[in-house]
């Protein structure tokens, strides 16, 4: 199969869909690769490098576009680039289709065929797509929490380890997920006094038993939801509903009554966000301030260390790039009911309940379009 590899180009994205130890992967099992000129200059990988791993590079979007039956991705297609896609191409990538209707519609109006990397599964009911970014941006949330929290930031000016002598910061993290794991793992590093929230009992259990009493668990209750965060100098909005958009936990009102300088990190913001005052921001303007509070809400957290990002990333899609480039997306979607979990358009028609239930868009099981 020809796999086509375009450079990203959201704003401050610098993953690249496929490493050369990928590329040389798939060349190795008889695939042919085209790679985009410049691709791999965010994570420092030359086009030298790609070619020598056995791939073509052409000198731009459109000629790779046109090339590649399977397009491999890391961010959802821009506007530009679903431009580009056509019926009978098969799209690999992330794609947070729950809140973002025009991506839908458009991915809907080119007849593409488009796999998500963050709703495929795996015989746990994990996500093991999402997981390494996820990881990244848990570790990151706190990194850049931290900065926020800086008075030149706009921040509280409270360090979040303290000193002896001085009470630690308080940071409290939504979601006790594989994020809000890495977020209370980093800010539990660095010496915060952490607080985790989560609905499930049983994973409030097997949290006891990983920080040994270092975190205090709480339910979510709404009534401790919000108690946290009026509490807290950092908060951290870690939850995810797998392919619809993010649930609202702290609204307006709620955030206003936050300390002044107090910092909110929604890394569920692909999803639409977890505070109702949460926006998109980008890596260039990463924070604003509503009410005193300021908010960080990059929409592609991970891009901002790519090396250790695609690295991570590509560990993870590999199998099943490799699976879909030797049998097509329709034969390995059906011999693996995991990989068929990703997939949420074909040919016109939305496959994924959870993101046609969130847009209100009509929707059809994977099943009817696999056949």
């Amino acid at each position: 199969m020809r796999i086509g590899v375009p450079k990203e180009i959201k704003p401050q994205e610098n993953r690249a869909g496929l490493t050369p130890p990928a590329v040389h992967e798939l060349v190795a099992h008889g695939h042919e690769v085209v790679v985009q000129a410049g691709t791999g200059a965010g994570i420092g990988c030359s086009d030298a490098e790609y070619q020598a791993a056995g791939a073509r590079v052409l000198s731009d979007a459109a000629a790779v576009f046109e090339t590649g039956e399977l397009i491999v991705k890391v961010k959802e297609p821009q506007p530009q680039e679903i431009a580009r896609l056509r019926r009978g191409q098969v799209l690999f990538t992330y794609l947070h289709l729950a809140p973002d209707r025009p991506q839908t519609e458009g991915l809907l109006a080119s007849g593409c065929t488009a796999i998500a990397y963050e709703t495929i599964t795996d015989e746990h009911g994990r996500l093991p797509l999402l997981a390494p970014m996820s990881e990244v941006a848990g570790r990151m949330s706190v990194q850049v929490g931290a900065v926020a929290l800086q008075k030149p930031s706009g921040g509280r000016g409270v360090l979040l380890g303290g000193v002896p002598g001085v009470a630690p910061g308080h940071v409290t993290v939504f979601g006790g997920g594989v994020v809000g794991t890495h977020a209370a793992k980093m800010a539990v590093g660095i010496g915060a006094e952490v607080t985790v929230l989560d609905k499930s009992l049983a994973r409030l259990r097997e949290l006891d038993d990983l920080f040994g009493g270092r975190v205090r668990l709480l339910y979510a209750s709404s009534h401790e939801v919000e108690r946290a965060a009026l509490q807290s100098d950092l908060v951290i909005g870690a939850v995810l509903v797998p392919g619809a958009a993010a649930p609202r936990l702290l609204t307006h009102a709620q955030i206003a009554r936050m300390q002044p300088g107090a910092v909110l990190v929604d890394v569920a913001i692909d999803q639409g966000g977890c505070f109702e005052t949460s926006r998109p921001t980008t890596h260039a303007d990463p924070t604003y301030v509503v009410d005193g509070v300021v908010h960080y809400c990059v929409a592609n957290m991970p891009g901002a260390v790519p090396r250790t990002s695609t690295w991570a990333l590509n560990n993870a899609t590999l199998p099943f790039t490799l699976a879909l480039a030797a049998k097509g997306w329709r034969k390995a979607c059906r011999d693996d009911a995991h990989l068929s979990h990703g997939l949420s358009v074909h040919e016109g028609r939305l496959t994924h309940e959870a993101v046609g239930r969130s847009l209100g868009l009509p929707w059809v099981p994977a099943r009817d379009v696999l056949g």
